[in-house]
Order: structure tokens, then sequence, then C-alpha cells
């Protein structure tokens, strides 16, 4: 049924779609769809935004996202006579997929998992950042990611969600091959006006990959640049000791001087006595009015005057020492505070004596200084280059085996939870009619038997999948996981079914350009 002849029983639609693998040998050649199918194209990001949206996927906001449930899950009787029909509207055809830049992952008893596959994800209508399944599938510019649709469209808004990126071979947190921002969005009309589940996928292009670089510490002014050119970076405030503070403000590093009584209580220079006592001793303090003691050029001070040594306070007092390496000529001139000695090697020193009064106040000194980080990224090149591109195939015949791939991660109705969602799964099954769903219009689901929960929504559904090459055949993408028999488990998932109305958009799609990215 074609989704005019559909309007027409169905003022509104919605589909279920599901995750399988096909063994049967496909035709080799793509046929021409004479379809005419609605396509919606919708803009993403602008190229001039493409690197400010890769840096706000940090590895903490990818770890921290949580998977889109809404439109996703469903507990549908299965019944002969409420099977979906998906049918053919056409010759079948195919696109051959392209590999990993021709590599093989050789001979292997496992799945070998494909690096296309890999997690979408965007920031939905209430700010929060959320996650599905998709994958790269082959194009004409190597620039195109299959999904599901309500995993990029919002059919609340009218509008797709914002900061679209996708991550293929996904691992928890790392994007191994680069975030790959969306740049535009292509699905059915009859998904983002009817809301009608049997056109429940997306073709979105994307940029070239953004590779983040490693983290690189700079002085403020370089940071600042940065990020006045919209730039990624921290700032991190550490509480050091006086010597360290004093040495980081000493080369033109930033810092605070946190909880010191005012100059206009004690003076300026208490506040370098105060340092030495605080962070030597942990002593606490209070102002004692005329028995104020520092340092200033080497010398004891009194209220800010110099004070001979005789006249040193004793009770309540510390000793400090600070010796200086000097020159003979400077040694031989010296005729201040302090007493000249020649070391056992020979070098020239001063040793300089100053008292500090410990008195009490309740305010502790904490001396900050603060560093600057900046993260930078790279151009990755392609998408398909990268990772390759899953082949594309419709009206194709139900009954074939599939792989379906995915980043499960919610529980099973029941209460268990047997995925993390960081890393990716497989199932592998026979095709068959998915249950009617009226509340999503889907009559015309294809689905196979597998356990995964919400999460892998918009993952692949791959036919003929070779597993030294990791490709196949893209057959659909999941739509909606199914707990058929009421048992609180989900036993199926299901896609909608790729005919030659599918094709159309994704021809459509896979022969735009996205640009380069701006230097």
């Amino acid at each position: 049924m074609n989704s005019r002849a559909k309007r027409l029983i169905l003022p509104v639609g919605g589909a279920l779609a599901a995750a399988t693998m096909i063994g049967a040998t496909l035709p080799a050649t793509a046929q021409a769809s004479t379809a005419d199918p609605d396509i919606k194209s919708s803009a993403l990001t602008p190229s001039g935004n493409a690197k400010a949206i890769a840096g706000y996927w940090t590895a903490s906001k990818l770890k921290s996202a949580s998977t889109y449930t809404a439109d996703s899950t469903v507990s549908a009787k299965l019944t002969k006579t409420g099977a979906a029909k998906a049918a053919a509207d056409g010759k079948p055809g195919v696109v051959a997929p392209t590999g990993e830049g021709g590599k093989s992952a050789g001979k292997s008893r496992n799945v070998n998992l494909p690096i296309t596959v890999g997690k979408v994800f965007f920031v939905d209508d209430k700010g929060k950042e959320r996650w599905c399944s998709g994958t790269a599938v082959q194009s004409k510019f190597r620039n195109l990611v299959a999904t599901a649709a309500h995993c990029v469209y919002d059919t609340d808004t009218n509008k797709p969600y914002g900061n679209f990126v996708f991550i293929p071979g996904y691992y928890q947190g790392k994007a191994p091959w680069g975030i790959y921002v969306g740049a535009k969005v292509n699905t059915h009309d009859d998904f983002t006006v009817y809301e009608d589940y049997d056109y429940d996928y997306a073709f979105v292009n994307v940029y070239n990959g953004i590779k983040q670089q490693p983290e690189k510490e700079v002085d403020y002014k370089t940071f600042k640049a940065h990020m006045d050119k919209g730039g990624v970076g921290r700032e991190s405030a550490t509480t050091v000791d006086f010597e360290t503070y004093d040495r980081w403000t000493q080369k033109g590093g930033l810092g605070k001087v946190e909880n010191v009584s005012s100059d206009d209580e004690v003076g300026p220079q208490f506040k370098g006595a105060l340092a030495v006592a605080t962070e030597t001793d942990k002593w606490t303090w209070e102002k004692v009015a005329g028995e104020v003691y520092g340092l200033k050029n080497d010398k004891v001070t009194l209220k800010g005057k110099d004070l001979p040594q005789s006249d040193w306070p004793k009770a309540g007092s510390k000793l400090e020492t600070r010796v200086d390496h000097v020159t003979k000529t400077e040694y031989d001139a010296y005729k201040g505070l302090g007493y000249r000695k020649i070391d056992s090697k020979g070098n020239y020193t001063i040793t300089y004596y100053f008292v500090v009064k410990y008195i009490k106040k309740t305010a502790s000194v904490k001396y900050v200084i603060y560093r600057h980080y900046i993260s930078t990224v790279a151009d990755a090149g392609r998408l398909g280059d990268n990772v390759g591109g899953q082949g594309f195939s419709w009206n194709q015949k139900l009954g074939k085996k599939v792989f379906t791939f995915g980043y499960p991660t919610s529980a099973h109705l029941d209460g268990n939870k047997p995925y993390s969602g960081h890393t990716m799964k497989w199932c592998y099954g026979t095709t068959t009619a998915a249950p009617v769903v009226a509340a999503y219009k889907a009559e015309e689901h294809q689905a196979i038997k597998c356990a995964f929960t919400p999460g892998a929504s918009g993952g692949p559904f791959l036919l003929q999948y070779k597993n030294a090459k990791r490709t196949g055949y893209l057959n659909g993408v999941v739509s909606l996981t199914i707990d058929s028999d009421g048992n609180k488990r989900y036993d199926r998932v299901t896609t909608p079914y790729f005919n030659g109305e599918t094709y159309g958009i994704y021809k459509h799609a896979a022969n735009l350009w996205t640009g380069k990215l701006p230097a």
C-alpha cells in the first residue's frame, strides 16, 4: 500500500521497526523505483557551527545521555489476523556496500561488529541529552547515516531535534573515528505530517568528521582568545601553598588570595608573614593592635618601619630565614641586615633572619591558582572513507535472515536490565510480518525475534551480512521493541518495510553534498 492510498483509509499513521538478518541472494543491480515519494528535507546544523556542536558532546555528556524511549515500545499481541501486510510496490533492488577502506576483518567464528554502526546523539525539546542507534550507509559523497525518524524529528514541535551527531563505532564514551555533525535530515512527509510509523526512517547527511585532540594547557591570554572564537575549554582552580602561589603569579599565572585581612587592618607586609605561618604551621589568627611584624626589603618591620635585630620580639614569634646566593662583588659590598658566609663549595651566601609574630585570627588564608585548558579539533575526513557504508535494499521478500545491531539499554517491562547501552549488541533472525499497532498506524512492518530493549531504535537490519567485511544491505531500521506475548519481556523488534518510496528518499539523500567544514 503506498502512502497516498493509505491516507485515504487512515488520516494519521504510525509504524513499528525491527532488526533482522537476511541470508538469501539479492539481485546484483539496483532497480530504479517508479514511486514518487513525498520527501521532507530539514536543515540541522550550519557548517559554521559544526565544530561547536561536536565540542558540546564531551565524553561525560556521551556517557550521561539517556536513551530515547518515547514512541519506541509497545505491548502488542501477535496474531495472524493482526499481522502487518508488508508488500513490495515494484521490483526488488540493491545498492552495493562499501567496506572499511577495502580492509577485511578476516575469518572469525564470532560476529565481527560493524564499525559503520554507532550512536546518534541529540538534545530533545526539554533540553535533555538523548541517543539512539544508527549506521553509515553508502552514498555518493560518503556522508549518509540511516536511523529511525523518531530519533531525529520531533513530531510534537514539527522540527528536528538539536545538536544532532553520529558517532560510528561508539564504545563507552569514546569516538574512535570522530564525531559527525548532522547537516540535513531527509524523511518521508507521512512521518513528519501524519506521524505514520510505517515511514519511521530517516537519512541524515553529515559533515566531515571532527576528532577531538588531546586537551592542552595554555596561558590565560591564549585561553581567552580561543574561547572568544567559540572554542571549547575549561578553567581549573586549585588551592596551593604560598610558595607555589608566589611562583605561579611571578610567571604571569592567574591567582587569588582568599580570607586575608585588608591592608587597612594589618598592612601589606603582614600578608607575607601570614602566608608562612598559615601554610607551614596551620595557625589561626586574629588582629592584635601594635604587634604587626613582617618582612620588607629583607628586613623585619613593625608598622612598616625597619627594626634592628635587638628589638625583634621573642615571645609568640618564630625566626624565619632566607638564604640568597650572591656574587663576590655583592658579598663584599653588602652592609645590611644578614650574615655573610662562604660555604664549603666556595659559594657566597647571605642569610637573612626575620620574625613572624603569631597572633590568632578566625579566618584562614587560601591561595588559589587558575590553570586554563583548551580543546581543539581536527578534520577527520568523510564518514564513508573512514568506516565504509552499508548497502541498501528495497522490495525484498519476507522470510529472509537478517542481522540487527544496536545499543539496547533499558530494562525489560519486568524490571530485568541485561544491557548497559555503552557497547554494541546484535540479534539474528528471520523476517516475518509484525503485529499491527494501531496507536502508531504501523500496518506494514516486518519483525524478527530479538530480546533487544529500548536503545536499539534506529539500528540497522542488514541482509547478507558478510562477517569478514562487516557489510551487508540495509533493509530496515529498528523502530519499535515489542512484547508480543504479554509476559513483560521484549521479544521482537520491528522495522518499516523498505519499498520503492523508501528507496526514492534514500536516493535523494545519497546524492546530497554537505560541503566543507570552515577552517
